[in-house]
């Protein structure tokens, strides 16, 4: 513990990684908060790391980052290229070989994970954050947008699986929730803040194991 408090404290997001649809879902309201944060990580001054597509949710969060002067890495498995119809370039799209090697360079690249509504695979890329969070692999913030409470079924059910003692103290993990847009940012720089240089990325050994 002495060690930690001499360590270098992180007081700056530089890029966060976006897990979100690669549809728009049936509320008008999810594509206008994936604008709104979009928006407001441009105006920060904060990049984008996302899955590269230009449709539905991560289309809406690209293009609002650009069109505000925002940089955008878009980062996609060569067989998503034409499903997911990779148009947005920003910095630079990175084609991987394959998911493990697309994931493994988002988390790479950013230092905070943001969840807004999405499917299966976004539902897929915030456990495993949250996994490896729980494990002690890192220590990067990870927040869910819980626009319109589209979250509340997963929070029940972690709040299930605590009560069961599934998810047993020693083996907890913080799970950040915004309810609006305009929260998700401050809630973030607070919490990269406490978070040590040291401890905050996955050491290469470990992430070559996952």
């Amino acid at each position: 513990m002495q060690g930690m408090n001499t360590a270098k404290i992180n007081s700056k997001i530089a890029k966060i990684c976006v897990y979100c649809g690669s549809g728009a879902g049936t509320d008008p309201a999810f594509v206008e908060a994936a604008t709104a944060f979009g928006t407001a990580m441009a105006k920060a001054g904060i990049g984008l790391v996302y899955g590269g597509g230009d449709m539905g949710m991560m289309g809406a969060v690209a293009d609002a980052v650009r069109r505000n002067g925002g940089s955008v890495t878009g980062i996609i498995p060569q067989f998503l290229l034409n499903k997911e119809r990779a148009g947005f370039n920003g910095d630079g799209l990175i084609v991987t070989a394959d998911m493990h090697e697309r994931k493994r360079k988002m988390f790479d690249m950013a230092d905070a994970f943001v969840a807004m509504p999405g499917g299966v695979g976004t539902l897929e890329e915030l456990v495993e954050q949250l996994t490896w969070a729980q494990l002690g692999r890192h220590k990067k913030p990870i927040l869910i947008a819980d626009i319109k409470g589209f979250w509340q079924p997963l929070c029940a059910l972690l709040d299930h699986m605590k009560a069961l003692e599934f998810i047993r103290p020693g083996l907890d993990f913080e799970l950040l929730v915004a309810d609006r847009v305009e929260d998700i940012l401050p809630k973030l720089q607070k919490a990269v803040e406490t978070v040590p240089d040291a401890v905050k990325d996955m050491p290469r050994a470990v992430a070559d194991r996952l």
